[in-house]
């Protein structure tokens, strides 16, 4: 049974939907603009569990609109200045998605993750041990679990349908993809925006141990940033207090959930078990505890 104040699914019927993806629902303003509908829905290992975490996609969609608007002078982002009102005219489905739905742009989304990593955790560590490298990117050897990396790198991977796994890539795969400009472009700029946004959580307490982000090309083959923006769900937001190398540290985000599902008996495919309430509690929480630190609400 869902929570109350948890949203599974956003159902609106006053809208055409284009797409359900893990959390995020999307639907068709006329021909040139989208609403984004943020549920509470929670995917771990590629899988959408049964039960959604309340309050998440406002935690969301709050955060990633306060990264759009701060990081909008190194590039142009999706948001539109548009009230739900304006779009959503029945007046109890626009009070179902308020806080957690936003007007943007449409654009064509490019084929790639974007990832900028600044610690050596995940998949990039299992990389690592293997190879010692990341993405064809050679690093130095010694390094230790979740040590930083000498300077941040770009590290993409092709996007992948919802129930598969992202494939991650070498920069020569990308040009190959889009192009060598735009490639070199949409690394350029996801290193930047790293780098700007790990200065500004660190001093709030977060470190951003890698994030990333999806492009997509406007009218005019302009590049956006669009979906979402350093989100816990996007990121790896670990507390600056209780880092240390060579272990992996607790983080703001689902893998709390992550960790809990690692002691069941599951093989990691649909349909995902339910979970115990204290652990919905407790991300819920660390959802809203990174909020708090990096946006002040």
């Amino acid at each position: 049974m869902n929570a109350p104040d948890a949203l599974h699914d956003s159902a609106l019927q006053s809208l055409p939907l284009l797409h359900r993806g893990k959390v995020r629902d999307v639907y068709a303003v006329g021909d040139d603009r989208l609403l984004i509908v943020t549920t509470d829905r929670l995917s771990a290992f590629d899988v959408i569990l049964p039960d959604p975490i309340p309050g998440k996609g406002k935690v969301l969609t709050a955060v990633s609109t306060f990264w759009f608007k701060r990081l909008s002078g190194i590039i142009p982002n999706h948001l539109l200045d548009v009230a739900l009102e304006d779009v959503v005219p029945d007046r109890a489905e626009a009070e179902r998605v308020r806080g957690r739905a936003v007007v943007t742009k449409r654009a064509r989304p490019l084929p790639v993750e974007a990832i900028a990593r600044g610690y050596i955790i995940g998949s990039g560590w299992q990389d690592y041990l293997a190879s010692g490298a990341i993405c064809g990117i050679q690093l130095p050897a010694g390094l230790q679990q979740a040590e930083q990396l000498p300077e941040p790198i770009f590290t993409p991977s092709t996007k992948a349908a919802v129930g598969d796994h992202d494939e991650n890539v070498s920069f020569e795969a990308v040009e190959e993809l889009i192009g060598s400009e735009l490639a070199g472009r949409i690394r350029d700029v996801t290193l930047e925006i790293y780098r700007q946004a790990a200065d500004y959580a660190r001093e709030r307490g977060i470190i951003i141990a890698d994030t990333k982000f999806e492009f997509g090309l406007d009218e005019n083959d302009d590049l956006m940033l669009i979906d979402e923006a350093l989100t816990p769900d996007s990121s790896r937001f670990w507390p600056a207090d209780e880092y240390r190398v060579g272990i992996s540290p607790p983080s703001f985000d689902k893998q709390f959930v992550r960790d809990y599902l690692e002691t069941l008996d599951w093989d990691k495919r649909a349909p995902g078990p339910k979970l115990p309430a204290e652990v919905i509690a407790k991300t819920a929480e660390k959802y809203r505890e990174a909020q708090r630190r990096l946006t002040g609400e």
